[in-house]
C-alpha cells in the first residue's frame, strides 16, 4: 500500500479541497459545488452560495474540516457510467457537475467518495481524510464560473495544506509578511501611485515619487540597452487594423485588443510593439552586413483584460514594456538568444532577484509550419544549454507565433513572478516578407526575436515594492536623504546642506517644520527613506552632521563631503 510520504503536495491539497467542500455542504446544504483543484501553494473550491454567508463562517468551516479529518473517512474511487453519474448529480441538485459531466466524451467517469460526500473527479487522493492534518483556510473571493464573464459569479474559498506543521507555520508566516509588503498598500502609504475609477480600471497614475522611481528604472534600462548595441525607436499608439490582420493578431488575439472605427476604416490601439518595429526594419533594403539589428522601445500598450483579473500594478490594462526586437540571420540566432539570456541574468543580479526559467512550446492554435516551430524551439534549447541554465518545459504554452523562454523572478519571500520573455519567431518575417541580401546577392528570410528583460514597468515596479517591502536600495529610492532640524534655528544651515547634496545629484528633502524631532524621525522611517540627516545646535556650530539610517544605525560627527561621497558610492554600486 502506498505510503503517505510518497504522495505529492498536489494530491494532499486536492484531497483537502474535497474535505473543505464536504464541510461546506454539511453546514450549508443549499451550496452548489463548482470545482476544487490544487494550485501553487494551496487549493480552492468554488461554491454557488452567497459569499457573505461563507465569509462569516470560515472558522466554522475549518472546524468542520477538522471533524472530518478526525473521522478518518476513506477516499473511495468508483467508476460509473455517465448515465449513473447524471442521476447521482441530478438527485443532489448539482447543476455545475452536470455541466462538466456533459463535456466528458468517455462513457465511464470516475467519482470519489468520502462518507456522504461524492464528487466528479479524476483524482488521485490520499487514502483517507485522516491524513490531511495540517491545513488552513486563507481567504474568500468571487470568481466567474469557469473564469468567463457572463457566467454566474461563484464564491471561492482559498486554503493551503502541508504534510508537516512546521511547513504550514512557515508558509503562514510568509503570508503575513506578504500582507505587510502588499504593493497596493505601500504604493498608497509611500505616495507612489494610484488607481482611479474616474480614470478607468487597470490604468495607473504615477505620483511624483512613483514617477521618479520609474524614471530611474527607465534611464538605467536605456543606458544598458545602448551598451549592448540596441537602437532606440518610437512607434505610434494607434495604427490601421490591416497591419494587425497581417500580423495575425486580429485572428488570434482580437478579444484582448481595443479596436475602433475611424470613418470607414478600423484602427487598433496597439497591444504590443512588434508590427511597428517590423515597419522600421522594412523601411529600406537590408544587407547581411547590417545584421543583427536590435530595436528597443519603452513602448506603452493597451490590452483588454477582464475586470476580475486586474490586480494593482501586477495586472493592468495600460502598461509599458521594455520591448525589443532583434532581426538576425539564422546563423546568428543562438548567439543572439544567449546574449539576451546574459542580459536577463544581469538584470536579475542587479535587482537581487532569483529566477527560474521555462521553455514554452507550440500551442494548440498557432501560425506557421511545424518545421519552423521545431527550428525555433531547438534554438532556444541550445542557447539555454550552452549558458548552462536549468529550465523546465511547458508543453503548449508558447505564443501563437513562436516558442518562448519565460523567466519567473523570485522575490525575497520566495514567490515567483512572470517577467522577462524571449521568443523566437520565423512566422512574422514570412507574413511581412522580411528579408536581407545574403553574401550570394540573393534575398534570404530574416529571423525575429521578441524579448523583454524586465517585462512591464508596472508589474516590475509592483514586484520591486513587495520584494523590498518599500525600503528600496539607495539608488532606487525616490528620496535618498531627508534633512531633519532639531529646531527652526537650524533651518538656514539645513538648506545649505541641502544645496550641496542637490548639486551632487542626491535626491534630498528638508523637514524644518516646528515639530518634535522624534516625530520627524518616525515619519521618515514610515516613508522608508534610507538616510536621515539630523541637524541640531552642535551640528550647526561645527558644520557637521549626524546621520541615522532607516535601520536605526547612528553615524555621528560626519563631514558633509564625507557623507555625500558615501551616498554617491552606494548609488554607483547600485546598493
Amino acid at each position: 500500500m502506498e505510503e503517505k510520504e510518497n504522495y505529492s503536495q498536489d494530491v494532499l491539497r486536492h484531497s483537502a479541497s474535497h474535505i473543505m467542500a464536504q464541510a461546506v455542504k454539511r453546514l450549508f446544504p443549499q451550496a452548489k459545488l463548482g470545482i476544487g483543484p490544487p494550485i501553487r501553494d494551496g487549493f480552492y473550491y468554488d461554491f454557488d452560495i452567497d459569499g457573505e454567508v461563507l465569509s462569516h463562517n470560515l472558522d466554522r468551516i475549518e472546524e468542520e474540516m477538522r471533524k472530518i479529518v478526525r473521522e478518518d473517512l476513506p477516499f473511495e474511487k468508483e467508476m460509473v457510467s455517465k448515465e449513473k453519474a447524471r442521476k447521482i448529480f441530478e438527485e443532489r441538485e448539482e447543476p455545475y457537475k452536470l455541466e462538466l459531466l456533459e463535456e466528458i466524451e468517455d462513457d465511464e467517469v470516475s467519482l470519489y467518495r468520502q462518507g456522504e460526500f461524492v464528487d466528479l473527479c479524476r483524482g488521485p487522493h490520499v487514502r483517507s481524510t485522516g491524513e490531511v492534518k495540517f491545513f488552513r483556510l486563507l481567504s474568500l473571493a468571487g470568481a466567474y464560473w469557469r473564469g468567463k464573464e457572463g457566467n454566474p459569479m461563484l464564491s471561492r474559498i482559498y486554503g493551503t495544506a502541508f504534510f508537516k506543521k512546521e511547513d504550514l507555520d512557515s508558509y503562514l508566516n510568509r503570508i503575513e509578511e506578504a500582507k505587510k509588503r502588499d504593493h497596493r498598500k505601500l504604493g498608497k502609504s509611500l505616495d507612489l501611485f494610484s488607481l482611479s475609477s474616474e480614470l478607468g480600471a487597470g490604468l495607473v497614475i504615477y505620483h511624483p515619487k512613483g514617477a521618479i522611481l520609474r524614471e530611474i528604472l527607465e534611464r538605467f534600462e536605456k543606458e544598458e540597452h545602448l551598451k549592448r548595441g540596441y537602437q532606440p525607436v518610437i512607434t505610434p499608439h494607434i495604427s490601421r487594423a490591416h497591419l494587425w490582420k497581417q500580423s495575425g493578431h486580429l485572428d488570434y488575439y482580437r478579444e484582448n485588443m481595443y479596436v475602433f472605427s475611424l470613418g470607414k476604416e478600423e484602427y487598433v490601439v496597439k497591444p504590443m510593439n512588434c508590427p511597428g518595429h517590423i515597419l522600421v526594419y522594412n523601411s529600406k533594403i537590408r544587407s547581411y552586413r547590417d545584421l543583427p539589428l536590435r530595436y528597443f522601445e519603452l513602448g506603452t500598450v493597451y490590452r483588454r483584460e477582464d475586470s476580475g483579473v486586474l490586480h494593482g500594478l501586477l495586472r493592468v490594462r495600460g502598461f509599458t514594456q521594455d520591448d525589443a526586437h532583434i532581426f538576425c540571420m539564422p546563423s546568428q540566432l543562438v548567439d543572439e538568444v544567449r546574449e539576451v539570456l546574459r542580459f536577463v541574468l544581469f538584470m536579475m543580479k542587479t535587482f537581487r532577484l532569483g529566477y527560474q526559467m521555462t521553455l514554452s512550446t507550440r500551442p494548440r492554435k498557432y501560425i506557421g509550419s511545424p518545421e519552423n516551430w521545431e527550428r525555433a524551439t531547438q534554438a532556444l534549447t541550445t542557447a539555454l544549454e550552452k549558458e548552462n541554465i536549468p529550465f523546465e518545459v511547458a508543453q503548449g504554452e508558447g505564443a501563437f507565433y513562436g516558442p518562448k523562454i519565460d523567466v519567473q523572478m523570485e522575490d525575497a519571500l520566495g514567490r515567483l513572478w512572470q517577467g522577462p520573455t524571449i521568443q523566437v519567431d520565423f512566422n512574422l518575417p514570412e507574413r511581412f516578407d522580411l528579408t536581407y541580401i545574403a553574401p550570394s546577392g540573393k534575398k534570404e528570410r530574416v529571423v525575429m526575436i521578441h524579448r523583454v528583460v524586465l517585462g512591464t514597468m508596472e508589474r516590475f515596479i509592483g514586484i520591486l515594492i513587495e520584494h523590498w517591502g518599500g525600503a528600496f536600495p539607495v539608488w532606487l529610492s525616490p528620496v535618498q536623504v531627508r534633512i531633519l532640524t532639531v529646531t527652526t534655528k537650524e533651518s538656514l544651515f539645513a538648506w545649505q546642506v541641502y544645496q550641496k547634496m542637490m548639486s551632487e545629484g542626491i535626491r534630498v528633502e528638508v523637514d524644518d517644520d516646528n515639530a518634535m524631532l522624534g516625530y520627524k524621525v518616525r515619519q521618515a522611517q514610515l516613508e522608508k527613506i534610507p538616510y536621515m540627516v539630523i541637524i541640531g545646535p552642535r551640528e550647526k556650530e561645527k558644520e557637521i552632521i549626524t546621520v541615522r539610517t532607516r535601520d536605526g544605525e547612528n553615524l555621528r560627527g560626519l563631514e558633509i563631503s564625507e557623507f555625500i561621497e558615501m551616498v554617491k558610492t552606494k548609488i554607483e554600486d547600485k546598493s
